[in-house]
């Protein structure tokens, strides 16, 4: 559901239609699981491609967690509870968020550092908020607008300096523009089509679908023979599976449905200083005081998104 402002005056946010109390007053642990996760997986991505080919490392990301969520499915014995058209509209999903998403991602990541990998994608919210509305009826305020635009302005920045200093390669940047494309196609193609079955059973199926396209591709550009085996590698891999493919997208998923695309995709501007520390912890990668600069109108754009307009009418429920 989402909502069109009637006055400024500012009231508690409520939960929408369909979600519980409890559920809501715990969306900032979701939010913080979530921002933490996915952030820490782009730190955990570039130590994975050290010792392996990106779609590798990728297909056999996706097929573990897609078998593993099936697999735990069916031995619980849980009931499938998801139509044929469900269980197309997850793959589709699994080809956006998953092969095509992360797939681009990756192989920017060879190029790029983490960090900046990181700070891309965060300009999610943007082109979301912008194609929500135009689909998905999800009212644009001015405010929303003033700190999206704040939100872009502090990644184009950080964008700049690094270019401007050459740490980073072009080639890597439009790689990871591509997938920032996919993730906002799939943000909105869950809202329109709007899945009611287990998001559970629904993640298992994105992750196969991706990881069952990219294999043939991945051993098409590369082979077993290029992956060196390391205690890095499989920490790495191990994260990603578990918590990124896993219990990220399910986080994720759940925020979409809570709060609807704009606000949620917005969380992604938390992604830049988070990746950075990450980065910067974990990497040993510079930060410098202009990808500082960068990322106080990030902030502000954050609060101005999310934060509460006033009274709201709501209009169409598009799940």
């Amino acid at each position: 559901m989402s909502e069109a402002p009637m006055s400024e005056a500012p009231v508690p946010l409520a939960p929408a239609q369909g979600v519980s109390r409890a559920t809501f007053n715990l969306l900032p642990v979701y939010i913080g699981a979530f921002c933490v996760l996915w952030s820490f997986a782009f730190v955990a991505g570039k130590v994975g491609v050290m010792d392996c080919p990106p779609l590798l490392l990728l297909s056999g990301r996706f097929l573990a967690a897609g078998l593993l969520i099936l697999g735990f499915t069916a031995l619980l014995r849980e009931a499938w509870s998801l139509s044929w058209r469900e269980i197309g509209v997850f793959a589709i999903l699994g080809v956006a968020n998953n092969a095509l998403y992360l797939g681009f991602a990756y192989v920017g990541l060879q190029s790029i550092s983490a960090g900046l990998g990181g700070l891309i994608v965060s300009a999610n919210p943007v082109f979301t908020a912008l194609l929500a509305a135009i689909f998905l009826g999800e009212a644009l305020t001015w405010r929303k607008l003033a700190g999206l635009f704040l939100g872009v302005i502090g990644v184009a920045f950080i964008v700049a300096h690094r270019l401007s200093a050459g740490t980073d390669s072009l080639h890597g940047i439009l790689f990871t523009l591509v997938s920032l494309a996919s993730i906002v196609a799939g943000t909105i193609l869950f809202k329109l089509f709007a899945p009611k079955g287990n998001l559970w059973i629904g993640n298992g199926i994105q992750n196969l679908s991706g990881g069952l396209l990219l294999a043939p591709v991945a051993l098409s550009v590369s082979s077993l023979g290029d992956i060196v085996p390391s205690a890095r590698l499989i920490g790495a891999f191990a994260f990603l599976v578990l918590c990124g493919s896993i219990l990220a997208f399910l986080l994720w998923f759940h925020l979409l449905t809570v709060c609807g695309a704009t606000a949620a995709s917005s969380f992604h501007f938390l992604m830049p200083p988070l990746a950075m520390l990450f980065a910067w912890l974990v990497l040993g990668e510079h930060i410098v005081a202009q990808d500082l600069l960068g990322i106080l109108p990030v902030v502000l754009g954050i609060y101005l998104v999310t934060r509460p307009c006033g009274k709201t009418r709501p209009v169409a429920n598009r799940g």
